[in-house]
This record gives structure tokens, C-alpha cells and sequence, in this order.
């Protein structure tokens, strides 16, 4: 049998965007020929992920995974919203999503964890559903929380399928009280953040450099308003506070009521419970943001297919 080496793995890689388990099976199939190992591949349908890797996913599913203390959430695009109802599409999303139960956040380490039942790694695996569906994929981000002492709650907003949707939400609550009643509780805050999309936790951990942005615009448009410096100043510090109560989970409106601050509602709950309760984190992910979906000129498109 010929010397399959590192390099020679590489290349192959480089030259189909198949899975590595794939090109050594396909080099060991072909006794080391490049080429030969390259046709392999391109039979079996696993070449053609490469040609599919430039194109644009940013539909695909997120995916929520809890177990007692921890949860996790993932979020694997894929191009259209169509393979988000694929079965095997969304087998894959909740088995990463639970891998990143043990693995946490990081993305590359999830990467490389081995995927249940295949002798693949997760990367390769996604590499390999890439040419059965025939759709770019990624594996954009991982989330993971865990508390000492409480649950972890997860909510996922018009749920596709157990777990699976487009917006997802993990909340960390801190307490010592009964799981069932955290966890009804922290299903009302995870719904909430859903709805609201609050950006930081508490005042405190809203970063600087956004508060003195908002603050300079603030102070440009009251000065607009040709008050005194002394009035200018309480007029950014009140509408400064109104800023604070868009973005601060604990000094929002809690959806629930439409009244009671997140805070005065935590509280509220605690007292019923008997025993502190803590936010100590939450998370967010909204399918697709922040990608650049660009636009598409239709008719273009079009005409380009029918030149080839």
C-alpha cells in the first residue's frame, strides 16, 4: 500500500473541499494517486463542496441543547430555508448542539469533536452534507452557559421542530430554589429576550465606548435645541437612561406584563420562592445576522445559467 503522508491528505483536501477522512479513504482506495483519488471523490459526490463553498448561507437553523445546568445553542447556515426542513439537516444541528453541551463556545474545538456514529469529525461531517444536499454550510457559532447552583433555560422562538428554529435563547439563572419553578420563570425571561433582544445584561456591563457614543449624539441633538449647557446636560442624561432601558435586560419592560422592569420582576420571583435569584447570563442568536446577504439581480442570474 502506498505512503499516504500529511501533505499528500492537504493537497487533496485543497483540490476538492472534501472532508479529510474522505481523502484519505479516497487516496487508500486509489493506492495514493492524486488524480485517481480526485475522481473517486467526484463518483462519490463528495468533490463538489468546494465549488458550493463561496456561495452565501444565511438561512439554515439554530439549535438549543440543555441538560440540568447547562445549556448551549448553535447556529449552522445553510443557503435556503428549504434545507432547514431537511431531516438529516436537522439531525445534524441538534446532535452539534448537544456536542456543544461538552465542548462549549468554541467553534474550531466543536470542529474537531467526533460526530456520533460516522468515524468523522463534525467539520467533515458538514463537509460531507454539503455534497449529499448540495448546499453551502457553515458552522457559524456556539454558545454555552452553566450555573453552579440552578438551571439553564432555553427558548426557541415558532420552534421548526423540537429545538430547532430561528431565533434561539439561553438563560443562566443563579438560586437555590426549586428547578420547575426556575425554570418556568426563566422560559417567561428567555421569551422575553426573544422578544426584546436586549444587548448587554446589566448598566454596568454596557461597554464604555457605546455609552459615550450614544452620549455625544445625545448632546448634539439636545444642543440643537438652544437650551442652557446646565439643561443640555440633564436632557442627555435623561434620554441617556431611556437608552439604558432599550438595551439593559434588567431595565426593560418585562413582555410578560408590558409593566414590571425585568429587575422588579426577577425580584418578584424570588421573594415568591423564598430564596435569591440571579441572572448571571443570557444569549441570543438570531438566524443569518449580521451576514451580508448581498442582492441578487434575478434576470441576470438567469441568463448567466442559460450561457453554459
Amino acid at each position: 500500500m502506498a505512503d499516504i503522508t500529511a501533505g499528500l491528505v492537504k493537497e487533496l483536501r485543497e483540490k476538492t473541499g472534501a472532508g479529510m477522512m474522505d481523502c484519505k479513504r479516497a487516496l487508500s482506495e486509489t493506492s495514493g494517486d492524486l488524480e485517481g483519488a480526485v475522481d473517486w471523490l467526484r463518483k462519490k459526490g463528495l468533490a463538489a463542496a468546494a465549488k458550493k463553498a463561496g456561495r452565501v448561507a444565511a438561512e439554515g437553523l439554530v439549535g438549543a441543547a440543555v441538560a440540568a445546568n447547562t445549556g448551549a445553542l448553535v447556529e449552522i447556515n445553510a443557503e435556503t430555508d428549504f434545507v432547514a426542513r431537511n431531516e438529516n439537516f436537522q439531525a445534524f444541528v441538534r446532535s452539534v448542539a448537544e456536542l456543544a453541551l461538552a465542548k462549549g463556545g468554541d467553534v474550531e474545538a466543536l470542529k474537531a469533536a467526533p460526530y456520533p456514529g460516522t468515524g468523522r469529525n463534525v467539520a467533515d461531517e458538514l463537509t460531507h452534507m454539503i455534497a449529499t444536499i448540495g448546499e453551502n454550510m457553515a458552522l457559524r457559532r456556539a454558545h454555552r452557559l452553566q450555573v453552579r447552583s440552578g438551571v439553564v433555560v432555553s427558548y426557541v422562538h415558532n420552534a421548526l421542530a423540537p429545538g430547532l428554529g430561528k431565533i434561539g435563547v439561553l438563560v443562566a439563572l443563579e438560586s437555590t430554589g426549586p428547578a420547575d419553578k426556575l425554570a418556568s420563570f426563566g422560559r417567561q425571561l428567555a421569551m422575553h429576550v426573544a422578544a426584546a433582544n436586549p444587548q448587554y445584561l446589566e448598566t454596568a456591563s454596557v461597554d464604555p465606548a457605546a455609552v459615550e457614543r450614544e452620549r455625544a449624539v445625545l448632546k448634539e441633538q439636545a444642543r440643537a435645541s438652544g437650551k442652557p449647557d446646565a439643561i443640555v446636560d440633564k436632557m442627555v442624561e435623561g434620554r441617556l437612561k431611556k437608552f439604558y432601558e432599550e438595551v439593559v435586560l434588567i431595565e426593560q419592560i418585562f413582555v410578560i406584563d408590558g409593566e414590571t422592569r425585568v429587575a422588579k420582576a426577577i425580584d418578584a420571583a424570588a421573594k415568591e420562592l423564598g430564596v435569591p435569584i440571579k441572572v448571571s447570563g443570557f444569549v441570543r442568536f438570531a438566524l443569518g445576522e449580521g451576514i451580508d446577504k448581498g442582492t441578487t439581480d434575478f434576470a441576470a442570474e438567469v441568463a448567466a445559467t442559460l450561457k453554459h
